[in-house]
């Protein structure tokens, strides 16, 4: 009969560090004007997004993460 092997668990520091690495620690601040926070507002409730950060940080990275692929540098 064999034995059964115990799954090994993720190591606590592994589960920290990976933690630290995403805590956010930058922050940013940006100005709309009365025309632009009257679509955002009007998006955030047609949606139903109570946090308007994360309406700009996704809106934002993906914008980037899409540039950058979409740019990525050639050999030739």
């Amino acid at each position: 009969m064999r034995k059964k092997i115990a799954p090994s668990g993720v190591d606590p520091e592994y589960l920290r560090k990976q933690k630290d690495s995403l805590l956010r620690r930058h922050r940013q601040v940006i100005y709309l004007n009365d025309r632009e926070m009257a679509a955002i507002r009007q998006y955030c409730d047609k949606f139903g997004i109570s946090t308007k950060s994360v309406l700009f940080r996704e809106a934002t990275m993906e914008k980037i993460l899409t540039e950058l692929n979409d740019n990525h540098p050639t050999l030739f």
